[in-house]
């Protein structure tokens, strides 16, 4: 199955699709594609489109306008630990790379691993740790795949994002996401390890996408919600129950920081 596919599925829904921006919204998180003013088409109808069968995400793709800039969001992910593909979410980053996307802003549900950053504030990812050794390139024909992963996440959308935080009174920290493949959560003494090598929280998604986003040229950032802290640092029952009902919090806060990130470039 190709990306043309997917874009003919689209164009036949969608007369002349376009956008700059494109948003991956995580665990908890879908509200933003409901304000956005355009269409919806379910990743059923898009040959290629992942499942994407984990409760507390929208399997939709919205394309149209969010305060005045054009979006396109895809309101859910498939995990690699629903089929084992690292490279799920290639065919549907390559569809908005040819909406005339050039930016990625993915967001995720995490456990965060510091006190200054509890549930239901958010982390501004600076880099990444790939505690998965995975990769979604693998298989890549191409010496494309050789992605240059240095300023993944670009330090002029970081800085855009962390003064719209400011201006709106909302704590923005930076730091470290270690991808951890799940379903399971971590364990404390993988959480201690994880400390140890530099992460400052943890999810199951995230970083393939941001991978395939500098793959496809664009430039990429990304903003978790704590909706946690990890194994072994707080006092809460983790779950995915718990993190569907905690992620709301900082879904507030950081469509605040949006709609300002937005309005700064229309």
């Amino acid at each position: 199955m190709s990306s043309n596919t997917a874009l003919s599925a689209i164009r036949d829904r969608i007369k002349d699709p376009r956008a700059r921006i494109g948003f991956i919204l995580g665990s908890g998180l879908g509200h933003l594609a409901d304000v956005v003013e355009g269409t919806a088409i379910d990743y059923a109808d898009i040959p290629g489109f992942p499942h994407a069968g984990v409760s507390g995400h929208s399997p939709k793709l919205v394309i149209g306008t969010l305060e005045g800039v054009e979006v396109a969001i895809l309101g859910g992910r498939e995990h690699y630990y629903e089929n084992g593909r690292a490279d799920a979410m290639r065919i549907p980053l390559e569809v908005l790379s040819a909406l005339g996307v050039d930016t990625l802003f993915a967001t995720n549900a995490c456990g965060s691993f510091l006190p200054e950053i509890p549930p239901g504030n958010l982390m501004l990812i600076r880099d990444h740790l790939n505690y998965s050794g995975l990769s979604p390139l693998i298989g890549e024909p191409t010496d494309r795949r050789f992605v240059n992963l240095t300023d993944a996440y670009d330090p002029d959308l970081r800085a855009a994002l962390k003064d719209h935080a400011k201006t709106a009174d909302i704590p923005l920290i930076e730091g470290v996401y270690a991808w951890y493949s799940g379903p399971n959560f971590e364990t404390p003494a993988e959480i201690k390890a994880l400390k140890i090598l530099g992460a400052d929280a943890v999810g199951m998604s995230t970083v393939p996408e941001i991978i395939l986003g500098r793959f496809l040229g664009m430039r990429c950032c990304a903003v978790s919600v704590v909706t946690n802290m990890a194994a072994g640092l707080g006092n809460e029952v983790i779950s995915h129950e718990h993190t569907k009902a905690s992620a709301p919090v900082g879904a507030a806060k950081l469509e605040v920081i949006v709609r300002a990130f937005l309005k700064s470039v229309s």
